[in-house]
């Protein structure tokens, strides 16, 4: 039948949108229908690149005709066609007008999942522009109280940032879910989160940043409490005493053992760097408060 070639349906569509002596307004509500069963004849085709143009001019129809739900799940469309067609920047674009065209109707969760869904589906060819994406779409749910439905994407995040050696920058992710889990009264998942950011900073072999951490952590009365805090505090004990052999026990325990893949292999290393470098900055320190005791 004619009226199911998708090449003619697009034909019939495009002519509606555009205005000539004939047509002085576009009919977008026919032609957005006409560009919709374009994409999906595409798609059966596996005409990924013809499909995914229906899409965008789909979504483009839905926008003009007041209907950004539909507008951004055709975009979400065209996206995931990006994807298969290895059009990495397309897929960013695609995904990041889908979630603005979900907050447009003013719904935050499918707005980050169509950000998440662009992260995962850049992870491994743009990790960079994919931790941008996952962590705007934890903003998007962070503004909206929403913040245990983003634990998912904070580990995701984190663990590309630790598989591109930005260890600061995991650390600086774990402690963000933290205080997302603190505000959804998530204990347990905030006490790993702090725990994990601890053993980043000790993975740098950065004992100071590492006690300073658990310091700033422990005036959470939640973390103080928890056998996370607990195994924490051993294990600045035991880099203190320079005992590796306790550091070791320390990262094969059942709490360590709990966390997220990516921090047990870091765990796992401990130590990474000379013990002795750390008790004689722990004696510069104490002789310094000494002296200040005399003054």
């Amino acid at each position: 039948m004619a009226s199911s070639d998708p090449e003619k349906l697009m034909s019939k569509a495009d002519k509606l949108t555009k205005l000539s002596f004939t047509r002085w307004s576009a009919d977008w509500k026919t032609a957005t229908a006409l560009f919709e069963q374009a994409a999906i004849g595409y798609r059966m085709r596996k005409d990924n690149e013809k499909a995914k143009e229906a899409f965008e001019k789909a979504s483009k129809g839905q926008e003009m005709i007041s209907s950004p739900w539909d507008a951004a799940k055709h975009m979400e469309s065209a996206g995931a066609l990006a994807k298969d067609l290895n059009r990495w920047s397309e897929v960013s674009d695609h995904y990041r007008r889908a979630s603005e065209l979900y907050m447009e109707c003013g719904r935050s969760q499918p707005a980050s999942d169509a950000l998440a869904k662009g992260a995962r589906a850049l992870e491994d060819v743009q990790p960079d522009e994919a931790i941008r994406l996952y962590n705007d779409a934890c903003g998007i749910l962070e503004e909206d109280g929403k913040e245990q439905m983003a634990f998912d994407l904070y580990q995701a995040v984190t663990s590309i940032y630790i598989k591109l050696e930005k260890y600061i920058d995991a650390a600086t992710s774990l402690l963000r879910w933290g205080v997302a889990a603190d505000a959804c009264s998530a204990v347990h998942s905030q006490c790993k989160a702090y725990l994990s950011a601890i053993i980043v900073y000790l993975y740098l072999h950065d004992f100071k940043q590492a006690q300073k951490c658990y310091d700033d952590c422990t005036q959470v009365s939640a973390f103080l409490s928890s056998d996370q805090s607990r195994c924490a505090s051993k294990l600045l004990s035991a880099y203190r005493e320079g005992d590796v052999e306790e550091i070791k026990r320390i990262a094969q325990s059942s709490i360590i053992s709990h966390l997220d893949h990516a921090i047990i292999r870091l765990a796992r290393k401990l130590p990474t760097g000379d013990l002795k470098g750390i008790e004689i900055d722990d004696a510069d320190e104490q002789e310094a408060l000494d002296e200040d005791n005399l003054v």
